[in-house]
């Protein structure tokens, strides 16, 4: 019995060194293990963002899109009045759905317009006239609107983070 204790501590001393010989980064999420190698790799100690996205939309449109971030380009310039006045334009409950009828295909003033509780022509122009302004919507000729593709990613994280 006592050869067994021994042999049972012994495996428990290794395997307790196998695990403490694991690098920092194997518990993590692959994405989040292969950024921090990236900007190690790039010099940059302080990490980063990565936003990236493989969607299709209900249109049928796909869309493959990434872009990595710097934390001090982030953390240190972006704090702005333009920052603050492009998330106030998503604060808006109509603009939201417009947001989402426009990613659903919904695309003229018109179609949108034949929705009743977006409000009146003139109220959903001033609101597309927002969004455009901060460039979460652009014309794409014709009387038709679009969210563009480098804003498409960008526009799903920042409401997946809004969830609670």
């Amino acid at each position: 019995m006592e050869d067994l204790v021994d042999r049972l501590e012994e495996l428990e001393r290794r395997v307790a060194a196998l695990e403490s010989a694991q690098p920092e980064h194997a518990q993590l999420p692959w994405a989040v293990a292969r950024l921090r190698q990236e900007f190690a790799d790039a010099g940059k100690r302080t990490g980063g963002v990565l936003l990236a996205g493989a969607l299709q939309l209900p249109t049928g449109e796909r869309f493959d899109w990434q872009a990595q971030y710097p934390t001090d380009a982030i953390v240190g310039d972006v704090w702005t009045i333009e920052a603050a006045n492009c998330l106030a334009a998503l604060a808006d409950p109509v603009r939201l759905r417009l947001l989402q009828e426009i990613v659903y295909g919904r695309r003229t003033a018109a179609d949108l317009a034949a929705i009743a509780e977006l409000g009146t022509s003139p109220e959903i122009y001033q609101h597309l006239r927002q969004l455009a302004a901060v460039g979460w919507l652009q014309t794409a000729g014709l009387g038709r609107f679009e969210v563009p593709e480098g804003r498409l990613v960008p526009l799903l994280a920042v409401l997946a983070a809004a969830q609670r």
